[in-house]
C-alpha cells in the first residue's frame, strides 16, 4: 500500500483546497452508505461457567458463524475467546462484583479462514440476586470495526487525494488504491483499474497488484463494447455493469477460461468518467466467490471510482503541460538552431563556403551523414560532406551522383524540385552498405523555381527522418539556397565593379622620362560599388605629359559613368587644345551636357601637364575644387599649392586659375583626394591636412615617389587603427627624377 506523509496546515493541498475538498464534499453520501449505523449487542450470562440465557440478535450477528444458540457456555460457543482472555475477565468480574470497561478492543471471531477481525467497545457488569449475591455477568458492547474502518480508509483516502495533489506518477497513485481497497475491504477482493486509449476504444492495464500477471497481459488492450467482459460492457455503456457469477454471465464467454485460471468467480466494474463525462478507464473489484454486492460495495466503488477520475485527470493535464512545455522548447531549439545556421551561411560571401556550411549544419543536428551536390557545366558536383569519421567523409565525397539518372535519388530531387524520404537505402549505386545507410532525405535547393543543387541526408542504425525533421531540412534548405544565392550575386558584383573599375584606372603606369610616378588606389566598404576617385596619366604629341587626379559625387555605375566622360573629354581635347585650362572647361561643357540619365554630380578635379626639362619638371596645372595639392620640397617642409577654382559641373562660367610650379630633383608633388584627409579615428575625429603634412614632413631622407605614399597610407592606417574607411582614399605622385 503507497503511503504519504500526512499534510500539514499550509501545505499547498491543504491551504488551497480545490480538488482534494470537492472529492471529500462529493463522497459524504456514500460514506454515509458504505458505513451504515454501528448496533449494540446484548448477552445475559449466568454462573459461574457463563452460561448463555440471553441475547439480542445483533448479538448473535457480530459473532457470526451460524452460532445462534442459548444455553451453552460462552466458552462453548465461542471458545476463540478463552485463548484471547476475555472469559479469564468474565471471571474476575464475576467473582469481584466490580465492572470492567474495555475500548476499542480487539477480536478474532470464528477460525482459520471463516475467522474475521472485530473490534468493540464493551462493558462486563456483574449481575445481582436480592441477597446481594453475584449470579451472573451482563455484556454491553457496541461494535466499532466499521468506525474503524470508516477512519482508517478515510485516511488512505486523504493520503491518495494528497498524493494527487502532488502530482505523483499516476501508476503509484492507482496501485496504492488498488492496495488500499484490497487491504480494507472486510472480504477478500482483488482490485483493478484500466486507463482507455485517447479515442475511448480500447483500455489499457493501469493497476491490479493483486491479479495474476497472465491475466492483466491478457486483458490489456480489450476493446470498449457491449458483452466485452464486465469491464468493456461497463466502458461502452458509461454505466457500472455488475456480473455476481462469472461462470454463468454471457458477458464473460470470451473471457470465462481465463478467468478460472485466474481463480476469480464475480467482477463488479464502474467506469471512471471525467468531469466532462469521456471515458477515463474502469474500476473492477473481483471476488473469488460468486457474490453479489451490497450498498456499501458500491459506495465504495464509486468512490474510489472518483478518486481514479481525479487522478487521471490530473495526470492528462500534467502530461498536456509537459507535452506543451516540450514543444514550446523543441520550437525554442529549432528557432535557435536556424538562427545559428543561418548566421554561419551568410557569414562567407563565397557560394561554395555557404553550401560547405550547410553539410556541417546538417550533421550530426539533422542525420548522421549529409552531402552537398550542385549543378555546373551540366554534370552535378558533390562540394560538401559531413560525416562522424574521416573514413565516412571520404566515403561519401568520392560517390558523385549520376545527373541523368533514373535510380538516382538526387537526380530525380533536381529533376522534380520536390523532397524525397525513404526509409531505405537510397537506389542507385553507392557506398550506402560501408556506410550503413537506412534512410534518407532528399531536399532541393532551389534558385528562381529551378533546383541548382540538393542537400541529402542519410540516416544510420536506429535514426529515422520524421515530418519534423523533414520541415526542418527543407527551411535549412531554402536559407541555404538564399545565402548561396546571395553570395553568387555578391562574386558577381564584386568582380564586375573590380573590372569597371580597373578599365577606370591605369592599368600599369608609363614610363616617363625624367619622373617617378606612384599612384595608390583603396576603395571604400567591400568594393560593390564603382569608386568615385581616379586619376590618369597619358602622353601629349609634344613631349609633354598630361596627368590628372578627381573626385566624382556618388558612387556605383552612375559616378562610372561620369569619370569616364571626365577621362575620355580630356583624353580627346587635349591634343586640340592649348593648355590645361582650355581641357578643363571642355570637361565642365561636357559634364553640364550630359543627359541626367548619366548623372548629375559634381567633381573635382586636378588637371596639368609637366614638361621633363633635363633638370627637373615643369608643370603647368589647374584646380577645379579639389583638395590643395602638396609641394614637397627640398628643405622637407611639405607646403599646399593654392590655386582657387570653380568645381565641375555645377554651372557653364568656371572660373580657373593656372599655375606653374618647377620641381628641382628630388621634389614631389602630392595630389591626394578627401578619402585621406577626412579618415576617421574609432573617437570620428578625422585624420585632416595638418596630420597629412606632419607625417610627410622629412619625407626627402628617403626620396622616392612610393615612398611618400607608403609614409602617408601607412599614417592613415595608424591613425584610424584599421577600421573600414568610409570614403574612397586616391593618391597620385610625381617627382622629379634625380
Amino acid at each position: 500500500m503507497t503511503r504519504v506523509p500526512k499534510q500539514q496546515p499550509g501545505d499547498p493541498a491543504v491551504a488551497s483546497g480545490g480538488e482534494v475538498g470537492a472529492a471529500d464534499v462529493g463522497m459524504d453520501e456514500d460514506l454515509r452508505a458504505l458505513f451504515g449505523q454501528s448496533t449494540a449487542v446484548f448477552a445475559s450470562l449466568s454462573g459461574p461457567a457463563h452460561m448463555v440465557e440471553a441475547a439480542n440478535d445483533a448479538f448473535f450477528t457480530a459473532i457470526g458463524g451460524g452460532r445462534t444458540r442459548t444455553g451453552l457456555p460462552l466458552g462453548q460457543l465461542m471458545p476463540e475467546l478463552v485463548a484471547q482472555g476475555f472469559v479469564t475477565v468474565l471471571d474476575r468480574v464475576y467473582r469481584t462484583g466490580k465492572p470492567f470497561t474495555g475500548s476499542d478492543a480487539r477480536v478474532l471471531l470464528g477460525h482459520g479462514a471463516a475467522a474475521r477481525e472485530a473490534f468493540f467497545d464493551f462493558t462486563y457488569e456483574p449481575r445481582f440476586d436480592v441477597g446481594g449475591n453475584v449470579t451472573g455477568v451482563r455484556l454491553i458492547g457496541v461494535e466499532t470495526t466499521q468506525v474503524r474502518q470508516a477512519h482508517r480508509l478515510t485516511a488512505e483516502h486523504r493520503a491518495l487525494l494528497e498524493q494527487i495533489a502532488r502530482q505523483a506518477p499516476l501508476p503509484d497513485v492507482l496501485d496504492g488504491m488498488a492496495r488500499v481497497i484490497e487491504e480494507l475491504a472486510p472480504e477478500e477482493v482483488l482490485v483493478s483499474v484500466l486507463l482507455a486509449d485517447a479515442d475511448g476504444r480500447h483500455l489499457r492495464h493501469g493497476a491490479a497488484p493483486s491479479l495474476p500477471d497472465f491475466y492483466n497481459r491478457a486483458i490489456d488492450g480489450i476493446a470498449t463494447g457491449e458483452g466485452v467482459g464486465s469491464c468493456g460492457t461497463a466502458a461502452h455503456r458509461h454505466q457500472p455493469v455488475i456480473v455476481t457469477d462469472i461462470a454463468t454471465d454471457p458477458f464473460w464467454d470470451d473471457f470465462r477460461a481465463l478467468a478460472v485460471q485466474a481463480g476469480v468467480a464475480a467482477c463488479w466494474s464502474t467506469p471512471i468518467l471525467a468531469r466532462d463525462g469521456a471515458l477515463l478507464g474502469t474500476f473492477a473489484m473481483y471476488h473469488r466467490v460468486p457474490r453479489s454486492p451490497q450498498d456499501a460495495d458500491l459506495a465504495l466503488a464509486r468512490v474510489f471510482a472518483d478518486t481514479a477520475a481525479l487522478a487521471i485527470e490530473r495526470h492528462y493535464a500534467e502530461q498536456a503541460r509537459t507535452t506543451a512545455q516540450a514543444r514550446e522548447q523543441a520550437a525554442r531549439d529549432d528557432l535557435a538552431f536556424l538562427l545559428t545556421a543561418s548566421t554561419e551561411l551568410t557569414s562567407d560571401l563565397n557560394d561554395t563556403q555557404v553550401l560547405s556550411r550547410l553539410a556541417a549544419s546538417g550533421a550530426p543536428r539533422l542525420a548522421p551523414l549529409c552531402a552537398v551536390d550542385v549543378i555546373r557545366n551540366g554534370r552535378v558536383h558533390r562540394i560538401a560532406t559531413a560525416a562522424p569519421t574521416e573514413t565516412q567523409q571520404r566515403l561519401l565525397a568520392s560517390h558523385i551522383p549520376v545527373y541523368d539518372a533514373d535510380d538516382d535519388a538526387v537526380a530525380r530531387v533536381l529533376a522534380s524540385g520536390t523532397s524525397e524520404v525513404a526509409r531505405r537505402t537510397p537506389t542507385g549505386p553507392g557506398p550506402w552498405h560501408e556506410l550503413g545507410v537506412t534512410g534518407y532525405l532528399c531536399v532541393p535547393l532551389m534558385d528562381r523555381g529551378t533546383a541548382f543543387g540538393t542537400l541529402t541526408l542519410l540516416s544510420t542504425g536506429e535514426h529515422t527522418f520524421d515530418g519534423h525533421t523533414v520541415s526542418l531540412a527543407e527551411e535549412l534548405a531554402r536559407r541555404a539556397a538564399s545565402a548561396a544565392r546571395n553570395a553568387r550575386q555578391y562574386t558577381h558584383r564584386h568582380a564586375l565593379a573590380r573590372d569597371l573599375q580597373a578599365g577606370l584606372l591605369l592599368p600599369d603606369l608609363p614610363t616617363v622620362p625624367g619622373a617617378d610616378i606612384a599612384t595608390y588606389y583603396h576603395p571604400a566598404g567591400e568594393g560593390l560599388d564603382i569608386g568615385g576617385d581616379f586619376y590618369d596619366l597619358f602622353p601629349l604629341d609634344d613631349g609633354r605629359w598630361a596627368f590628372m587626379l578627381g573626385d566624382v559625387c556618388g558612387r556605383g555605375a552612375k559616378a562610372a559613368t561620369t569619370t569616364a566622360l571626365v577621362r575620355h573629354t580630356a583624353r580627346a581635347v587635349a591634343p586640340l587644345v592649348p593648355g590645361p585650362h582650355a581641357v578643363v572647361t571642355a570637361v565642365n561643357r561636357a559634364l553640364i551636357t550630359r543627359p541626367d540619365s548619366h548623372g548629375t554630380g559634381f567633381v573635382t578635379l586636378i588637371y596639368g601637364t609637366l614638361t621633363p626639362t633635363g633638370h627637373g619638371l615643369d608643370l603647368d596645372m589647374v584646380r577645379a575644387g579639389h583638395t590643395l595639392p602638396l609641394h614637397l620640397g627640398n628643405d622637407g617642409t611639405p607646403r599646399p599649392v593654392d590655386m582657387p577654382g570653380s568645381l565641375l559641373g555645377i554651372a557653364a562660367d568656371i572660373h580657373l586659375t593656372p599655375v606653374h610650379l618647377h620641381l628641382d630633383p628630388g621634389e614631389s608633388l602630392l595630389l591626394y583626394t578627401d578619402g585621406i584627409s577626412e579618415a576617421r579615428d574609432a573617437a570620428a575625429e578625422q585624420f585632416g591636412e595638418h596630420r597629412l603634412a606632419q607625417a610627410l614632413t622629412g619625407t626627402l631622407h628617403q626620396p622616392g615617389a612610393r615612398h611618400v605614399i607608403d609614409t602617408l597610407t601607412k599614417a592613415v592606417h595608424a591613425f584610424t587603427g584599421g577600421h573600414d574607411i568610409d570614403d574612397d582614399q586616391a593618391v597620385l605622385v610625381l617627382t622629379a627624377s634625380t
